[in-house]
């Protein structure tokens, strides 16, 4: 079912997305520092979404990187204190 749901939303936001760009194919010109160019508005903004998500993930890295470090430091801090606690309960035990 939700695979169902997900591919109508997947469909929906496609054949907006397509209309969108056949309404919007007038060219606008975008100047940049480096000069400018003429491009249809709808490759503009796909542009635009792509350069910003590209950035974004960039931008996340660092966190995402430290995140993974600190799981596996915990990790094997957790995999230390169960060695420790069996250790503790096979001397308890064999008393």
């Amino acid at each position: 079912m939700k695979r169902i749901v997900f591919l109508l939303f997947f469909l929906v936001v496609m054949v907006v997305g397509l209309s969108f760009a056949v309404i919007n194919v007038e060219p606008v010109r975008v100047n940049y520092y480096l000069g400018s160019a003429e491009m249809p508005l709808a490759l503009l903004i796909v542009l635009s979404l792509a350069v910003g998500g590209v950035l974004g993930v960039l931008a996340m890295m660092g966190r995402i990187v430290g995140a993974k470090g600190e799981a596996v430091r915990l990790r094997r801090l957790l995999n230390g204190a169960e060695k420790e606690l069996q250790q503790l309960r096979s001397r308890s035990g064999g008393d």
